[in-house]
């Protein structure tokens, strides 16, 4: 190998390094870069329901995310926002939040 490819190969892992690093540690803060949900629940399940998160729409995600916590094993499930008894359980939320 040419003194000149060692050197650039150097380089290149040398610039590649920050980048995984940033990577990792915007994932370990809790920073999602894309979606989290690719399927929803259309189908009432809000007796099993233990919380939900509720994730807006941002520059990684057009779509707003809402995600519930089974009681039974802790699976996080993604919620379909135009259901009607997702809406229901998010207006109880949000009027429960402005008292």
């Amino acid at each position: 190998m040419k003194k000149s490819s060692i050197i650039t190969l150097s380089v290149l892992i040398f610039l590649t390094f920050p980048t995984i690093s940033e990577g990792m540690s915007l994932r370990s803060l809790g920073v999602e870069l894309h979606c989290r949900c690719i399927q929803t629940e259309s189908r009432p399940i809000g007796r099993h329901i233990e919380k939900v998160e509720l994730i807006p729409a941002n520059s990684h995600c057009e779509e707003t995310e809402i995600i519930a916590t089974l009681k039974k094993n802790g699976q996080e499930v993604c919620l379909d926002p135009e259901a009607l008894w997702v809406k229901k359980i998010i207006q109880r939320i949000m009027s429960n939040k402005k008292r």
